[in-house]
């Protein structure tokens, strides 16, 4: 490339296109972070960036395009839940990571009542980010169904049911709570509990529903529904609920819970009944966090990609922002299995 035609020129758009060799859209694309950009073009484009020292105007192109360069992460829950549970780190360190080579500013709302619901709808229709990053949603918030009457770029992470109309991104949590359990039946547990996520989300029922497929599978379809203990993913409300299935079924020689930090939970209530884990109980969490790898004993858990799901929803909203006809998308990725001491 050759920038001295450029000389004594103030840079713009238009010479940086014809530096680089490539359009002026494709310019943009780079300059705002957006994706469908081969790597050598925008190699190509950065490097005649630097060459005429181009800087672009974050207000002009606001002007022009109406874009605020900024995305909103919305979290429905408390501080200290968020505090508390490493799933909510591990998704903002992912989308932080996606944005991390574009220009776009991460806006971090936790709406905890109604009044915050209605300041961030105001907030969102008054076009002050450019697009909304869900995450925790239950099948009865109304926030996902504002935002696309809004026709707000939205994405998931979860979905609200199997019927989700917008794009999301979410583990195979019936597969992953399936698999859980086979692993238990084939250490020869033979009868297995559930602590289970709030039911009014999706992946509290579909952790449920891969408990309910595994025992069907070697047992037919005959179950017992008193081994199941709804609560709500918390450390508290996994040591309740592993309380009253012990009441329920003193026989208890398994338990899957839907989250690790239920897990723990269930570990504490298990270790002050005199119940050994594994000997006398075995225990599988979901999520394989940090929390997994400091219990005792270790616990084995179902891996769920949380930071590639942050990534994800990120990837798509960029997308959805950058061309708003795009279809809609829904993205299942994959769990795995990690053994460890407690089963």
């Amino acid at each position: 490339m050759n920038s001295r035609k450029h000389q004594g020129q103030r840079p713009t758009l238009e010479a940086v296109a014809e530096l680089a060799g490539v359009g002026r859209g494709t310019v943009s694309r780079v300059v705002n972070g957006a994706p469908g950009v081969s790597a050598k073009a925008r190699a190509a484009v950065e490097t005649a960036i630097t060459e005429l020292n181009y800087i672009p105007n974050p207000a002009a192109r606001s002007l022009v395009t109406s874009r605020t360069d900024c995305v909103a992460l919305v979290i429905p829950e408390s501080e200290s839940r968020l505090a508390a549970e490493p799933y909510f780190s591990a998704v903002i360190r992912g989308v932080s990571t996606e944005l991390a080579e574009t220009e776009m500013q991460l806006l971090l709302i936790l709406v905890r009542d109604r009044r915050e619901l209605d300041r961030l709808t105001r907030f969102a229709a008054a076009r002050r980010v450019d697009g909304v990053l869900l995450v925790s949603i239950h099948d009865d918030d109304p926030l996902p169904g504002l935002l696309e009457e809004m026709r707000m770029p939205t994405v998931l992470a979860g979905r609200r049911s199997p019927e989700e109309s917008l794009s999301h991104v979410r583990s195979d949590n019936v597969g992953g709570a399936a698999t859980a359990v086979r692993h238990l039946l084939d250490g020869g547990r033979t009868t297995i509990a559930t602590i289970t996520g709030p039911l009014d989300m999706d992946v509290g029922n579909s952790r449920l529903r891969g408990w309910r497929e595994a025992l069907a599978e070697r047992r037919g379809t005959a179950r017992d529904e008193r081994l199941v203990a709804v609560s709500d993913f918390t450390e508290e409300g996994g040591r309740t609920a592993m309380r009253d299935l012990l009441d329920r079924a003193p026989g208890i020689d398994a338990v899957f819970a839907a989250s690790d930090v239920m897990a723990a939970g269930a570990l504490t209530e298990l270790r002050e009944r005199g119940r050994r884990v594994p000997d006398d109980v075995a225990v599988i969490g979901f999520d394989d966090s940090v929390i997994a790898r400091h219990t005792t004993p270790a616990l084995t858990s179902v891996r769920q990609p949380i930071e590639a799901i942050g990534r994800s929803i990120t990837r798509l909203l960029l997308e959805e922002i950058a061309e708003p006809t795009t279809a809609r998308q829904q993205l299942l990725l994959p769990t795995t299995l990690v053994v460890r001491d407690s089963a």
